[in-house]
C-alpha cells in the first residue's frame, strides 16, 4: 500500500494491560497444553479475582493444543466470551495478541480480554512438532536431509557474522549476560553461572551455532489481561498503557538469507507513535531463540546502526543494572522456551519490570519497556515480527 493511501495509526487510548502471569516451566510434562492453559487461568483468577464468566474476551496461542484451537479451549475452560481470537504466530504471538485485544477493548467489542499462551513438552514432542511445522519444510527442506531450527539458524548466523563482523564471542556476551540475569529468577530452568570460556568451548550443534546458542524446549504458560483504565483502577490492578506497536509478515522476501527482519521496515513508525526513541527505554525484552536474532532486533529497532552492531555488543552492558537491561528474566536462552508461551514471556517480563513486580531482580526506576517478537520459521527465515512499547501508569 502506498504511503498516500495509508490511514494514520490510532493511539491506544482507553486501553491498558495488567496482571502478568507465568506458570512455572517444566522441562517435560505429561499434561496436555489444555492443562497448562487452565493453570494460567487459575493463576490469573488468583491475581485478579476474575472467574471464567468475567472474561468476555479470550485470545489463545499454542503449538501443542492440536486439534483444538481457541474455539476448543473456550469449551474446555468453561469460558463464554463475546470476542475470540487464535494467534498462531509463535514467538510473535504475544505482541500480536496484545494488538488485537487492545483494539477489541478500544472498540467496545470486549471489556476484559485474557491473552493466554500454553504448550506442553512431552518426550519427543518437539520432533513431532517440527515434522508438521510447515508445508514448505515438508516439501522443500526435509527431503534433502536438512531440517529443524538449528540448521536454519546456523545459515542465518553465519551470514550475519560475515556481513557485520560479529564473532562468536560477541554472541556469547548476550548468552552469558542473560544467564547472569536468570540467576535472580527463581523460575528460570537454567540458573547456574555461565562464563564466556565455557560458552566458547561448548560443543557445536550446527556450526557456528553451539550448545548455549540454543533454547531449551519446555512446558509452561503465560498470560496477561487487556482492559480499560477504569476497570483496572476499580479492581486495584497496577497497569501499563500501550504507547505503540508494529507488526510485519514476510518482510524483505528477496534477501537471499535473513539479514534483517520486519522491525527494520517499521521501527520509525514504532518510535514516532510512541513519541520517544530507543534511548528512552528502561529495558528491552527481545525474542531470543538464538543470539543472532537478538542482535538483529537491536540493530533493526534502532538501538544501534546495523553496521555498528559488533561494537555495540562489545560495549553495551546488558545486565539488569546495565546501560541497556536485556531479557531481564534470563530470556528463553536461560529461562526456557515453552512453545508459543516463549512469545509471551518477554511481554510478561517487560510488564512486570515497569510495574515493579519482576520474577527476579528489579531494573532500577524502570517505567518504559520495549518488547520485540519473532516467529514462525516457515522455510528459510522467520516470517513474523512485532514490537511494542509500554509505559507504567
Amino acid at each position: 500500500m502506498s504511503s498516500a493511501a495509508k490511514r494514520p495509526r490510532m493511539a491506544y487510548d482507553g486501553v491498558v494491560m495488567a496482571a502478568p502471569i507465568t506458570v512455572p516451566y517444566q522441562r517435560f510434562s505429561s499434561e496436555p497444553a489444555h492443562g497448562w492453559a487452565g493453570a494460567a487461568l487459575r493463576a490469573l483468577a488468583r491475581e485478579t479475582g476474575l472467574g471464567p464468566r468475567d472474561l468476555d474476551g479470550f485470545s489463545f496461542s499454542s503449538f501443542s493444543a492440536s486439534p483444538d484451537s481457541a474455539v476448543g479451549l473456550v469449551q474446555h475452560l468453561g469460558l463464554m466470551p463475546r470476542w475470540l481470537d487464535h494467534v498462531p504466530t509463535g514467538g510473535a504471538s504475544g505482541v500480536m495478541a496484545l494488538r488485537r485485544a487492545a483494539r477489541a477493548v478500544q472498540c467496545g467489542d470486549a471489556a476484559i480480554v485474557a491473552c493466554v499462551a500454553a504448550d506442553t513438552n512431552q518426550i519427543d514432542s518437539f520432533r513431532h512438532t517440527l515434522a508438521t511445522f510447515s508445508r514448505f519444510s515438508q516439501d522443500a527442506v526435509y527431503p534433502y536431509g536438512f531440517g529443524g531450527p538449528n540448521a536454519t539458524f546456523a545459515l542465518i548466523t553465519q551470514a550475519y557474522m560475515h556481513e557485520h563482523g560479529v564473532t562468536r564471542a560477541d554472541f556469547g556476551r548476550i548468552c552469558v549476560t542473560q544467564r547472569a540475569n536468570a540467576g535472580s529468577n527463581p523460575l528460570a530452568l537454567q540458573r547456574s553461572p555461565l562464563d564466556l570460556d565455557t560458552y566458547l568451548a561448548a560443543r557445536p550443534i550446527a556450526d557456528p551455532v553451539h550448545l548455549f546458542d540454543c533454547v531449551m524446549p519446555c512446558a509452561g504458560a503465560e498470560a496477561f489481561v487487556v482492559t480499560t483504565p477504569e476497570i483496572a483502577a476499580a479492581r486495584g490492578w497496577p497497569a501499563a498503557r500501550i504507547m505503540a506497536t508494529i507488526e510485519r509478515h514476510n518482510a524483505y522476501p528477496d534477501d537471499p538469507v535473513q539479514r534483517r527482519g520486519g522491525w527494520a521496515m517499521d521501527a520509525d513508525e514504532l518510535w514516532a507513535m510512541a513519541g520517544i526513541g530507543p534511548a528512552d527505554i528502561d529495558c528491552l525484552q527481545a525474542y531470543d531463540d538464538y543470539p543472532v536474532i537478538v542482535a538483529m532486533q537491536l540493530a533493526d529497532l534502532g538501538f544501534c546502526p546495523p553496521d555498528a552492531i559488533a561494537r555495540f555488543l562489545r560495549d553495551t552492558h546488558f545486565g539488569i543494572d546495565g546501560t541497556l537491561p536485556l531479557n531481564t528474566n534470563g530470556g528463553q536462552l536461560s529461562a526456557g522456551q515453552a512453545g508459543a508461551a516463549g512469545g509471551y514471556q518477554n511481554l510478561t517480563e517487560g510488564l512486570r519490570q515497569i510495574l515493579h513486580c519482576p520474577l527476579g531482580a528489579q531494573v532500577p526506576g524502570a517505567r518504559r519497556a520495549a518488547i520485540s517478537g519473532f516467529g514462525l520459521v516457515n522455510y528459510d527465515r522467520g516470517v513474523c515480527t512485532a514490537a511494542a512499547v509500554l509505559e507504567a501508569l
